[in-house]
């Protein structure tokens, strides 16, 4: 009887097919927990940026509604809240893609954005991370959606999850990749 257990193939169905596309999925950017960056590293960081946004559409909005008398509104269906809006979508959108990840906040705290499951951060999961999750985790009640990096072995929110992504440190990326190199320098000689 043992042996007929021990030669029968392996079940088939949904959840081996789910088990072999895990397997298959290439990972990048796997570290030690140490390596991600924590609750108020990353909260002090978005305080910065929120800085540079408000300074953004200080300049771009709030001077034209000045000169033409029109009152400010942080109402999402008000014309400046909107456009607020996307100021605020845009610049965490353009600057985490266009710069590797990292916006101002985070190039002052040595951090940055890595996918688990790419190389480089792709439109779609910029979009995802710094689009959709931001818009829904910008409400008061939501922000507690940020309180789970605390408990999390990769330090993700909740939009981490969603587009496979975390916030590492880089000096100590810096220091990992300066002992790779010290290391095949000393193998070689």
């Amino acid at each position: 009887m043992t042996e007929e257990t021990s030669q029968r193939p392996p079940a088939v169905g949904p959840v081996s097919q789910l088990l072999e596309k895990k397997k298959r999925k290439a990972q990048f950017h796997h570290y030690p927990d140490y390596f991600y960056a924590g609750f108020w590293i990353r909260f002090f960081a978005y305080l910065l940026d929120l800085l540079c946004v408000s300074a953004i559409t200080g300049i771009l909005l709030g001077l034209p509604a000045n000169l033409l008398n029109v009152t400010k509104s942080s109402e999402l269906l008000s014309i400046y809240g909107f456009l607020a809006l996307l100021i605020y979508l845009a610049y965490f959108i353009l600057m985490t893609k266009l710069n590797h990840g990292q916006t101002i906040g985070k190039m002052a705290f040595g951090i940055r954005v890595v996918c688990f499951s790419e190389e480089d951060l792709s439109w779609q999961t910029v979009f995802v991370r710094e689009g959709a999750c931001r818009f829904v985790l910008r409400g008061s009640i939501f922000m507690l959606g940020y309180l789970v990096t605390i408990f999390t072995p990769n330090k993700q929110h909740i939009g981490d999850y969603f587009s496979d992504t975390s916030v590492v440190t880089l000096n100590l990326l810096a220091a990992r990749e300066g002992l790779y190199k010290n290391e095949s320098d000393r193998i070689s000689q």
